[in-house]
């Protein structure tokens, strides 16, 4: 076991973060494809974040297999079809957030292993991927959130944006312009779409379609790093009662009454990077009851019923608690990738389009009224 592989003190040890990362390797294709469980479905977003907790949990050369497959599948325009099972496409739209995080996956790979060259391998298929969904801002500052396809070219845009989608793109766009100075190929228009972006989620909320009832549109904005600070305390106690099931987890859709490890372990990082610990850790001790013995994780549990569903272990569950293991223990040199310190600064608020005057944010880049977040 690596070092440098994340615990927990009470929680999880070090050795059990390890059999998660494992059970996350067992499920990887042989083209190097992490879908949600086995014989179901890859998308690039669940497939980035699975590499990064296989190289947190050690497992390095799955994680670059998976980083592989990225390079290998992306398609001539930058994006990644929304859905691949076992090779062969399913659902050919492009979705943008889940082209865009591959920038998070290979400066989390810097962070962990600086290894130069894989980076320099990887840069072009990330300033491929930004560039499409750069491509696909929309007029108030968020991005399209999908792009239908036509036989072998792109159809349909989905003119909405979605506020879990887009703030996930910006922690993208902080993670690609910090892999951009560091190839010495800066990309200003990466920096403005992320200032029209950050001031979309923080001042035109109404902009975005409403999915209220799910619990990653409360905490993305703070996740994915536009609403920090004292907005982003605001926002998360905004809803805390709504989703929060104390003993077991978060819900995933109102009024389900489903909690789900995943979206609990993301409501984790968001809570980590407020630096609320205290609220973090009894959270991720709370969902333990998904584990399984070889490590592995259940999706949910249905607690009017008292019953696991659906009955499978899913890789991107074991993913997130392998992440937010690593951001609560400090294990490696990625731990930070959703605190944000690391990342390229937060964007000024230049050239917007949505009849905002255009002005720099303050020094930490994401302060306002938490009440246009909320």
């Amino acid at each position: 076991m690596r070092p440098d592989v994340p615990a927990v003190a009470g929680v999880l040890t070090a050795g059990q973060v390890a059999e998660t990362a494992a059970s996350i390797a067992a499920m990887q294709e042989p083209d190097g494809a992490i879908p949600w469980t086995a014989g179901q479905h890859t998308d690039v977003w669940n497939h980035v974040e699975a590499a990064m907790a296989l190289l947190v949990g050690g497992q390095v050369a799955a994680a670059e297999r998976a980083y592989d497959w990225c390079a290998a599948t992306q398609r001539p325009d930058g994006s990644w079809p929304m859905k691949t099972v076992a090779g062969r496409v399913e659902d050919a739209s492009g979705e943008s957030n889940m082209t865009a995080y591959l920038a998070v996956g290979v400066w989390h790979h810097w962070l962990v292993r600086r290894d130069v060259g894989f980076v320099r391998r990887l840069w072009p298929v990330v300033r491929d991927g930004l560039d499409w969904v750069v491509a696909r801002q929309l007029g108030f500052g968020g991005i399209a959130w999908a792009q239908e396809w036509d036989g072998d070219r792109p159809g349909r845009l989905h003119e909405e944006a979605l506020v879990a989608g887009s703030s996930s793109i910006y922690q993208s766009l902080r993670a690609g312009v910090a892999l951009a100075e560091l190839m010495d190929a800066p990309q200003p228009e990466w920096e403005i779409a992320g200032g029209r972006l950050g001031h979309a989620l923080r001042e035109h909320r109404e902009q975005f379609l409403d999915k209220s009832e799910f619990s990653m549109d409360w905490y993305y904005p703070v996740l994915g790093g536009a609403v920090r600070d004292e907005a982003g305390r605001a926002l998360i106690d905004s809803r805390w009662d709504d989703f929060v099931e104390p003993g077991l987890g978060i819900r995933c859709v109102l009024p389900n009454p489903w909690v789900t490890g995943a979206e609990t372990c993301e409501l984790v990082l968001a809570l980590d990077a407020l630096g609320d610990r205290e609220r973090a850790l009894r959270l991720l001790a709370d969902m333990q009851h998904l584990r399984a013995p070889d490590g592995g994780y259940w999706t949910g549990y249905v607690f009017a019923d008292e019953a696991i569903w659906p009955a499978e272990h899913t890789t991107y569950t074991a993913a997130a608690v392998v992440l937010a293991a690593d951001a609560l223990g400090h294990g490696t040199p990625g731990s930070d990738i959703m605190r944000g310190a690391t990342l390229a600064g937060h964007f000024a608020e230049l050239a917007l389009e949505c009849g905002c005057p255009s002005e720099e944010t303050s020094a930490d880049g994401v302060s306002g009224d938490p009440t246009h977040a909320a």
